[in-house]
């Protein structure tokens, strides 16, 4: 579970207000804990988490190897928010993305994941509007919004896929006719 200290609170404040070009490094020692090399300090997956959501950049590296553990962390991160009650990943999502690892377009997914989410960033704003000036109509609102990125973000994955396979391109344009 993700704990909090108080001077860890204070130090992790301090590093998000700091708008830095470079990444900053967190080192991962053997003992599991996290050295943030900016500060000279201990931090936790909490502080790490709250750097996230304030848009600090950081890499975590192994201390002994040099090896990047980024991804891992920021997986473990997602995992005690999960478990934590806060579900956002709905079980068939999860279930869809466990199935794309063996699938011949695993490596495209990524890229599709990551451009739905910047969609998604850009219009939540407007959402936030929707729902904040009415809770009736800003829900449906909000349900068409999602409804026309989804549908978007179908039409990206669509030509994305089909400069992949020009037979498919070709298949879709005749059903159109």
């Amino acid at each position: 579970m993700l704990r909090h200290t108080t001077d860890e609170s204070k130090i992790a404040g301090d590093i998000m207000n700091k708008k830095s070009p470079e990444p900053i490094v967190i080192k991962k020692y053997a003992n599991r804990r996290l050295y943030n090399t900016d500060t000279s300090s201990y931090v936790t997956l909490e502080d790490l988490c709250d750097m996230v959501k304030e848009g600090a950049e950081f890499i975590v590296y192994d201390a002994k190897s040099g090896e990047d553990l980024t991804r891992s962390v920021l997986q473990q991160i997602i995992f005690e928010q999960e478990s934590a009650g806060g579900t956002m990943l709905p079980t068939n999502f999860l279930r869809s993305v466990i199935g794309m690892y063996d699938n011949s377009l695993k490596d495209f997914v990524p890229h599709y994941l990551e451009s739905s989410m910047q969609h998604f960033q850009k219009h939540q704003e407007k959402m936030r509007e929707m729902l904040s000036s009415s809770p009736i109509g800003g829900f449906s609102q909000m349900t068409s919004q999602f409804e026309e990125i989804s549908k978007q973000n179908m039409e990206l994955f669509t030509k994305a896929f089909s400069m992949f396979t020009p037979f498919t391109a070709a298949a879709e344009a005749n059903k159109k006719k």
